[in-house]
């Protein structure tokens, strides 16, 4: 394929599949635009300075002509649902205004990314709309390569987050009959982005419209189950009535779910189409077999299985791995990537670094917790009723650590010169961990401590919000004792004084 010097334009390019996207063609070596009405949004993004980012509102003609210009194919990325309550005339307004830019700007391809449905069979505005936005973009003269996707299965997808809300926080429902009964073909968000790329500059799909979609078709309960399962989550209990409207049904996820509910409700309203692959097609450009609906729920779900807090993802990842594009991103809105909750204190102290990691370093067995002890020793008792590891492990060594060592309940899954980071192995519904970050400074240095928790369905939330108060007290106290530990070690023991 054609890697000249003429970019490849991503609009949406703070979005949720342009965000995963822009990595993967720049690792396979395009020089590539990214168009943003608020560029600052992109400034913690790890590829930000392997690309040229442009400013541009795309429903203002002039500005549209800006982001095309020089440019030889774009990625068409954008939907209008959370921004404006007729968000389908904003949408079919911009889809036109593009057009016409791209046909001036002589572009030779766009890629659009829609919705999975038959035209014609549309019962919803949001699939109404989206297919109308791929005819019009197809209206100029400019080649047009549409992909049609349903459910797309990924960390940070608006209906796979709505899911696993749904899911994760009520053991029960009582949904509409269609749940039961409507027909999906989910895909994983890796399929999707290789699809994506591989039309790219390919003469014998432009002008094509293009459905895909992965090897299984369920029904949304069906997708239900398969994420409880798959989350080591008990099977829900679903009972579907003829009574609820996609209205009504918006309303109710609202309630359990951080999506806003201008985004909700389109999502909710498409769900009573079959989205499906027509005539029994591939299901993907590419000609190559997709994930399952379980595999790509497990990539979504696993970035809290095993040693990695909630709040590294980007570290160290790969950009087109299938694990990577379907985990959380740093870019993805608040509501994305599950519920995760967080105990963040800070404290600046006299003390110099290696005085306050030594102290921490040498938390648990003797030491104990500084605070506490007995409410610790509590709580070791009762997870070994359980069927924990209780506190009776200790430790390997009264100061030093390695990975992979126990400190009582805790595994030590990181440790440096200036951070320990612990991850929690009693019985807990969820995943827990504990850290230390020192950042010194002239006078001494700042103690970051946080207590980390991703709760696994709704005894994981009741779990938490039970002990709020105990963590208030405990938490604030332990950093304290670790400051003024530290200071009396130190050369410098002045007092130190909390954020």
């Amino acid at each position: 394929m054609d890697r000249n010097d003429s970019p490849i334009v991503v609009t949406g390019a703070t979005g949720y599949v342009g965000g995963r996207l822009i990595p993967r063609l720049v690792a396979a070596g395009y020089s590539v635009r990214c168009v943003a009405r608020r560029p600052e949004e992109l400034s913690d993004r790890l590829w930000k300075d392997q690309v040229e980012i442009v400013q541009a509102d795309l429903s203002k003609p002039e500005e549209i002509l800006r982001a095309l210009d020089g440019a030889k194919a774009a990625y068409y990325l954008l939907h209008s649902m959370s921004s404006s309550n007729d968000f389908a005339k904003v949408e079919s307004n911009m889809a036109q205004e593009f057009a016409i830019a791209a046909e001036a700007q002589n572009l030779k391809q766009i890629i659009y990314l829609g919705g999975l449905g038959h035209d014609g069979n549309d019962k919803s505005d949001h699939l109404s709309s989206r297919h109308r936005v791929g005819r019009l973009l197809a209206s100029g003269e400019t080649p047009v390569t549409e992909l049609r996707a349903a459910v797309i299965i990924g960390s940070g997808s608006a209906s796979f987050e709505m899911l696993r809300s749904l899911v994760e926080v009520l053991p029960f429902m009582v949904v509409p009959k269609w749940v039961s009964q409507t027909l999906c073909q989910p895909v994983a968000i890796s399929d999707v982005l290789d699809d994506l790329a591989f039309v790219l500059n390919r003469p014998e799909f432009y002008d094509r419209t293009i459905d895909i979609g992965g090897p299984d078709v369920v029904t949304y309960q069906d997708m239900m189950h398969a994420y409880a399962s798959v989350a080591g989550l008990r099977r829900r209990w679903i009972l579907p009535v003829p009574v609820l409207t996609p209205r009504l049904s918006s309303h109710w996820v609202n309630l359990v779910s951080p999506l806003p509910i201008q985004l909700a409700r389109p999502l909710i309203d498409s769900l009573t189409s079959d989205v499906v692959v027509a005539d029994g097609g591939e299901g993907c450009a590419r000609g190559a077999l997709n994930q399952s609906l379980e595999e790509s729920i497990g990539y979504a779900v696993s970035s809290v299985q095993g040693q990695e807090l909630p709040t590294r993802w980007s570290n160290g990842r790969a950009s087109g791995d299938e694990l990577g594009a379907a985990m959380p991103d740093p870019s993805d809105p608040f509501w994305a990537g599950g519920r995760m909750f967080d105990d963040h204190r800070g404290v600046v102290t006299d003390a110099d670094a290696n005085s306050v990691m030594a102290v921490v370093r040498s938390l648990g067995g003797s030491t104990g917790w500084l605070v506490f002890d007995w409410l610790w020793a509590l709580r070791g008792f009762v997870d070994k009723l359980l069927g924990g590891v209780g506190l009776r492990r200790g430790r390997r060594h009264p100061t030093e650590l390695r990975v992979g060592d126990s400190v009582d309940f805790f595994e030590v899954v990181e440790v440096t010169s200036n951070s320990l980071r612990l991850r929690a192995e009693m019985k807990v519904p969820g995943h827990a961990w504990l850290e230390w970050q020192v950042h010194p400074n002239e006078s001494g240095c700042s103690v970051e401590q946080r207590a980390v928790f991703v709760p696994r369905g709704l005894w994981g939330r009741v779990y938490w919000l039970a002990l709020v108060p105990a963590h208030a007290v405990i938490f604030k106290r332990m950093l304290r004792a670790i400051s003024d530990r530290a200071e009396k070690l130190s050369t410098t023991p002045a007092r130190g004084s909390e954020k």
